[in-house]
């Protein structure tokens, strides 16, 4: 039996919640565009450093490298450790 890709989406993606914070990294990744430090294709992402998308000020963001940016420790709930 195939996945139903739409049902998955709809229970994760689809929240209003998640499309926020969503909304929120896509504005963190404007406004590092917008000032130079990063620019398309360059294999770079914005590190919120105290996780949460929301908080966008600049002492919240940093620029990294996108591996190491996904690259962190896991607790056994695939949470951050």
């Amino acid at each position: 039996m195939g996945r139903n890709y739409r049902q998955e989406y709809d229970r994760y993606q689809g929240k209003p919640k998640q499309l926020k914070r969503r909304a929120m990294r896509n504005k963190a990744n404007r406004l590092a565009k917008k000032n130079g430090s990063i620019k398309k294709g360059d294999g770079k992402d914005v590190h919120h450093k105290d996780g949460n998308p929301m908080n966008n000020k600049g002492g919240n963001t940093v620029i990294r490298t996108a591996s190491s940016n996904r690259s962190f420790k896991r607790n056994k709930n695939a949470g951050k450790a």
